[in-house]
């Protein structure tokens, strides 16, 4: 076993750099934390790093993901964020859902067609990290 605190790093291959640095800081208030260049950026949650690279997304040769999620802390934030995104015109995926786990999520997409989960999950949810 490989010693680790969980899944605290991801990157993604993006067209637009900038458009996507918008996307996630409006849409899940991340903040930039360094710009080397124009074709990079790295943005953090306070206790999570999206890396985001000028690349071509839709490249078949390219390694796929299935989704990326991020925890929300409760089932209130999950509805709120639904809410917020049916107002604000993001792309959905699937719609809010309870599971029968007691965890509560939607899915939506990128502006590069990247499937993202705002997931309360009961067990992660409500962890806390020290910064």
């Amino acid at each position: 076993m490989i010693k680790n605190q969980g899944l605290r790093h991801l990157a993604l291959k993006v067209a637009d750099v900038r458009r996507s640095v918008d996307f996630y800081r409006r849409v899940f208030g991340m903040k930039v934390v360094w710009e080397p260049d124009a074709d990079n950026v790295y943005l953090s949650s306070g206790c999570d790093n999206l890396a985001i690279h000028r690349g071509n997304a839709g490249d078949d040769a390219a390694q796929r993901m299935d989704h990326l999620g991020f925890i929300v802390p409760t089932i209130a934030d999950v509805e709120a964020g639904w809410e917020w995104v049916k107002q604000n015109g993001i792309d959905v995926v699937n719609p809010l859902k309870h599971h029968r786990d007691g965890s509560v999520s939607f899915y939506i997409r990128d502006p590069d067609g990247n499937v993202i989960q705002a997931l309360y999950e009961p067990t992660i949810s409500p962890q806390s990290f020290r910064g």
